[in-house]
């Protein structure tokens, strides 16, 4: 009787902590996430089978580490660094025909995996791919060649030549009012130039929740209002 009192208790504080933390799926999960999740799921599972561990301190040391990631959360929504030190960030496996291979180092993964997930998103054909990015969650993110992308009904609408422009992959300059140094130099861009942009727009760094520059110099500007 005991143990299903303690499993109900455990429930409901585990129901409310989620419902604090946000919803997540557990593919989307990262590194810091996952060894949250595990700490408290191993929380609440000691409280609930050891019975000479009273179950005040199971539910106090439940909400402690609740308390915890709510703060990290709400940190690391107002700091980009954070975020990148908690959750990491993306890794460029493969582009301009090749594969990153410090990259492929840093993340332990191999070529065959790499391309085990490009078949996975749909591209069987290596010469097909344009970009392939390592995203914090774990998962890989594909971007096909202009011209084996899906058609659009853009794309139907207009003449496609060889020399329309296609997706391709952005560099995030500015997220939420801070500057990315290596993603700015990615796109070969100077701050000098930044700096000129945002003054003709008339706008501050700060209040600029994303800006991205793509390989066809397409600006995509998300300002605060």
């Amino acid at each position: 009787m005991e143990i299903i009192i303690r499993s109900i208790i455990m429930f409901l504080v585990l129901f409310g902590i989620v419902k604090v933390l946000g919803k997540k799926q557990i593919k989307n999960l990262t590194l810091y996430d996952y060894v949250l999740s595990i700490t408290i799921g191993s929380i609440a599972a000691d409280s609930i089978i050891s019975l000479d561990v009273p179950i005040f301190d199971g539910v106090i040391a439940l909400l402690v580490f609740g308390l915890i990631g709510y703060i990290v959360s709400i940190i690391s929504f107002h700091s980009h660094t954070i975020e990148e030190l908690l959750d990491g960030e993306p890794l460029v496996l493969f582009e301009n025909d090749n594969f990153n291979y410090p990259n492929l180092e840093t993340a332990k993964l191999s070529v065959g995996k790499v391309l085990e997930n490009c078949r996975l998103k749909g591209c069987f054909d290596i010469n097909e791919l344009d970009c392939a990015v390592l995203e914090p969650s774990g998962d890989i993110s594909v971007l096909l060649k202009g011209q084996n992308q899906p058609i659009t009904s853009k794309d139907l609408k207009n003449t496609v030549t060889k020399n329309s422009p296609k997706q391709t992959l952005s560099h995030l300059i500015v997220v939420d009012g801070q500057l990315d140094e290596s993603e700015l130099k990615k796109a070969k861009k100077t701050k000098t130039w930044l700096n000129k942009y945002i003054k003709d727009k008339k706008l501050k760094l700060e209040n600029i929740t994303l800006l991205a520059v793509d390989k066809n110099n397409k600006i995509t500007l998300f300002n605060k209002n």
